[in-house]
């Protein structure tokens, strides 16, 4: 049986979390620094996908897809692909930090976004919580620092030294995704990650929704409530384009 299905337009993994985990945790313990990147198809992604071919392009080249959105995991079963569970970022990133600590493995990582400050009270957490991972390098990039291949270098070259394992990218769709197709190249790192607010998460800086919204699937929700203002336009557009892209997936079957 095929460990991937075909659903609007992208190739996705049929990975629950911990069969994601194993297969991230060989390349982070065995792989080459070629720079594996791992993305995570929410709704929105979907929508974008539909009209952005660089963000496309990044899909295409992924090394993982993961489902985050729990709208896409249903429309998976109800279109006969059955995906297992979500796998959004914002868990899979402690749920890795976990393994490695419970095996007590090292893992060097790389923050790569958020606001100023943010990262560090990230790295702080991150200490406390798993001693075996080193937080190795810590970076909030300035507003627009995709469209300067100079400093897009130079942020190359800081990961590159840093000699992490892991870069765990938290610059926003579909940003974090493009940059991270175009630069792979420069990055030695075993496993790139696009986890959007993830670090914001773990810094604490964002409140997580309740478990019971996660597990229920309204933790879109609270996030629309705790950012309403970026959030509210999304995810209303999201609302009437996702269900198109639904019916012509299904006419297709």
């Amino acid at each position: 049986m095929s460990n991937t299905i075909e659903m609007f337009g992208i190739t996705i993994h049929k990975f629950s979390m911990n069969g994601a985990i194993d297969v991230l945790q060989e390349w982070l313990q065995f792989g080459d620094n070629d720079c594996k990147y791992v993305v995570t198809p929410n709704v929105d992604h979907v929508v974008l996908l539909e009209k952005n071919p660089a963000f496309k392009q990044a899909y295409d080249h992924a090394a993982m897809v993961v489902a985050d959105g729990r709208p896409v995991v249903l429309a998976s079963r109800i279109l006969g692909k059955a995906l297992p569970e979500t796998v959004p970022g914002s868990d899979l990133v402690p749920n890795i930090f976990e393994r490695f600590q419970q095996q007590q493995l090292p893992l060097r990582i790389y923050l790569l976004g958020a606001m100023p400050g943010v990262g560090e009270v990230a790295a702080a957490n991150i200490k406390a919580t798993w001693p075996m991972v080193e937080v190795v390098g810590i970076l909030s990039p300035d507003f627009g620092f995709e469209k300067d291949p100079a400093y897009c270098d130079r942020i190359c070259q800081s990961v590159a030294e840093a000699k992490a394992d892991l870069l765990v990218i938290g610059l926003g769709a579909p940003k974090q995704e493009i940059w991270v197709e175009k630069h792979a190249h420069k990055l030695p790192v075993k496993v790139a990650l696009c986890v959007g607010a993830t670090i914001d998460f773990l810094a604490g800086n964002k409140p997580r929704a309740p478990m019971w919204m996660r597990k229920t699937g309204l933790e879109w929700l609270h996030r629309m409530c705790s950012e309403p203002k970026r959030l509210v336009k999304r995810y209303a557009v999201d609302a009437i384009i996702f269900p198109r892209l639904f019916i012509r997936e299904w006419m297709k079957k």
